[in-house]
């Protein structure tokens, strides 16, 4: 007889929790209607709106005349902790004979990217920033290694 007092018992306690919890998810939804932030996401992609501290995948910030502030100086490559950016630097000769360091090749493997920002807050010159592109399926993995400075680009005047 006692069993079936604590089973009765049982089922009282599972029907009280599911109506509390029911009521508190009853409350929420009709409260908070206009915090709602879920996206219909394959349908809405032409309003979508990302926030704006959403983190993509890395690229190289370049002007209207084809130039960036990388100096070549690997701080980016330091700071990340999977080695997922690779500079390949080399040297320029100036006008005064001096030899100056400069970006030749910044490869980003987007695979290997964990999207941590450690590389952006490591760049002295802010020349890299993370993008708003979340969509990086391919079928080819070599694809989604990346050469981020466009060919032909320079260094901005005044970026040391």
């Amino acid at each position: 007889m006692a069993f079936l007092k604590k089973y009765f018992s049982n089922i009282f306690q599972a029907i009280r929790s599911l109506t509390t919890g029911m009521r508190i998810t009853a409350g929420y939804a009709l409260r908070h209607g206009k915090e709602k932030i879920t996206q219909q996401y394959p349908d809405n992609k032409k309003t979508l709106v990302l926030p704006e501290r959403f983190r993509g995948e890395v690229v190289l910030t370049h002007d209207e005349n084809n130039e960036h502030a990388c100096t070549g100086c690997t701080a980016c490559e330091l700071a990340c902790p999977n080695g997922t950016i690779k500079i390949i630097t080399k040297f320029d000769v100036s006008p005064e004979g001096k030899k100056k360091k400069a970006l030749d090749t910044f490869i980003y493997h987007l695979e290997l990217c964990t999207m941590c920002n450690l590389c952006i807050e490591a760049c002295p010159t802010n020349a890299i920033r993370m993008a708003q592109t979340f969509e990086h399926s391919v079928f080819d993995r070599n694809k989604l290694t990346k050469k981020l400075n466009n060919p032909g680009s320079k260094i901005r005047e005044g970026v040391e």
